[in-house]
């Protein structure tokens, strides 16, 4: 039985206060929607009309079931608008799981689209330690490296490419490296996040070279380097978007910037493409547009 569709049945009987006014309005038979009452009577144990020749009127239980009917059936539209809304236009919550310095980047960049879609949330999941997709609900995600989960869609977005960077403060005092060589000579602020982390690799895929740097500071967090060399204690080599509006500001200078240091592939991540709500597809495309912006306008960046 259609529950739902019965108990519409038995609003409109009692507001229109005729099984054939309903009959007319839906285009079905009379008996029809008799046997819907009827089914309803059979699933509750009641009966739900007194019915004469000429008047037709709700009994008690009757009265209480269609009390709990208009209830439900108002619930269920709103329901049925509220999820049409978000599968038409992008409204809703997204959670999105980031690394530290991508949520850095992004969170002063994501005001101006919350702004255009006033039903939009995204909330950010901020770790550098990556879990279970489902286990966390999270919507999308950027997940740097290689993507061993084959139950996940991988949407590539590039290469993350980290910069050597230092503050005009610490050039002031010593003059700028001009190859990776110098680098010796020089206090290097080094991310440790694991063996060789003060190992720093530059040139092509089939051209790679490494320099082993030194400086007496050493951090696990990337924030506490970023802190570091924009105070003038020495060099770092950071991810292009920790920096970015550091370089474009003045406050880092990009050094040896004809040199590439080895980049790490960036993934955004999603666990199916099936149904993929209007919101959800705004964010992945608003991280696409981000991460190529910054590659794009790394260029020019002053020097």
């Amino acid at each position: 039985m259609d529950l739902l569709g019965s108990l519409g049945v038995l609003v409109r009987v009692v507001e229109t206060g005729s099984f054939s006014a309903v009959s007319r309005e839906r285009d079905v038979s009379q008996a029809a929607i008799t046997r819907q009452i009827s089914h309803l009577e059979q699933h509750f144990g009641v009966r739900l009309f007194h019915r004469t020749t000429r008047k037709l009127s709700l009994t008690e239980d009757g009265q209480i079931l269609l009390g709990h009917a208009r209830i439900l059936l108002d619930e269920v539209s709103v329901m049925e608008e509220e999820i049409g809304r978000q599968r038409s236009s992008p409204v809703g919550l997204v959670r999105l799981g980031l690394p530290v310095v991508a949520a850095h980047y992004l969170a002063p960049r994501i005001l101006k689209l919350l702004e255009s879609h006033p039903g939009l949330k995204v909330e950010f999941i901020v770790s550098d330690w990556f879990g279970d997709m489902i286990e966390e609900r999270l919507d999308l995600a950027i997940r740097p490296g290689e993507i061993t989960d084959g139950s996940l869609i991988v949407r590539a977005a590039g290469l993350s490419v980290p910069v050597l960077v230092a503050a005009p403060s610490y050039l002031e005092r010593h003059a700028a490296p001009s190859s990776p060589a110098e680098l010796s000579n020089h206090r290097c602020l080094v991310h440790d996040i694991g063996p060789d982390s003060d190992l720093w690799t530059f040139g092509e895929a089939d051209d790679l070279h490494s320099v082993r740097v030194s400086g007496g500071f050493s951090a696990n967090d990337a924030s506490a380097v970023h802190t570091a060399v924009r105070s003038g204690c020495g060099i770092a080599l950071l991810p292009t978007i920790q920096v970015f509006d550091d370089l474009r500001s003045g406050q880092l200078v990009r050094l040896m910037d004809a040199i590439a240091f080895r980049g790490v592939p960036v993934n955004i991540v999603y666990p199916s493409r099936r149904h993929l709500a209007p919101r959800t597809r705004l964010i992945l495309d608003f991280l696409l547009e981000r991460i190529r912006e910054s590659r794009e306008t790394l260029a020019p960046l002053p020097r």
